[in-house]
């Protein structure tokens, strides 16, 4: 099943219009999509981290960037500089390079990142806008009239 229509979802909805997108990348099933392997924890109330596996991988060899909704981070490792003299009887430490890409939500911020012991640690908080937050409207006893025009007065006759 390629092409899921949820325009019926969508008609009770207002500002959606990114789910349509959003649907077609949960859809999408990328080789190499579990490489590095990462968790994603909440801390609390409206704080997260991910967790990037990323062993072998300095810190200087890790970008992170965040563009438009959406956290990039990108390994490259450097060449070695002794690579011709070592051999290696088995490799199981990839340090292959990657992309990885998160689709932030409007209100989530990336607040910093740390990298120790092979675990690169991404923080995140939820910060809602004061006119996002929500408001209570009051309801007055009774609703102004509109004023009469000509036109509505002889539609009314």
């Amino acid at each position: 099943m390629r092409g899921f229509d949820i325009s019926p979802l969508l008609r009770s909805s207002i500002g959606f219009e990114n789910l349509n997108r959003l649907v077609e990348m949960a859809g999408r099933v990328e080789p190499g999509d579990a490489y590095p392997p990462y968790n994603i924890e909440k801390l609390g109330d409206g704080a997260y981290r991910i967790q990037m596996a990323v062993a072998g991988f300095g810190r200087h060899e890790l970008d992170i960037t965040v563009q438009e909704n959406m956290l990039i981070v990108v390994g490259q490792a450097a060449p070695e500089a002794d690579a011709k003299e070592r051999l290696f009887l088995h490799r199981g430490i990839a340090k292959r390079a990657f992309e990885r890409r998160f689709q932030l939500a409007d209100t989530i911020k990336v607040t910093g990142a740390g990298f120790e012991n092979g675990l690169l640690n991404i923080e995140l908080v939820r910060e809602i806008p004061e006119h996002k937050k929500p408001r209570r409207v009051e309801i007055s006893a009774a609703v102004d009239a509109l004023p009469v025009t000509d036109e509505t007065h002889l539609a009314a006759e």
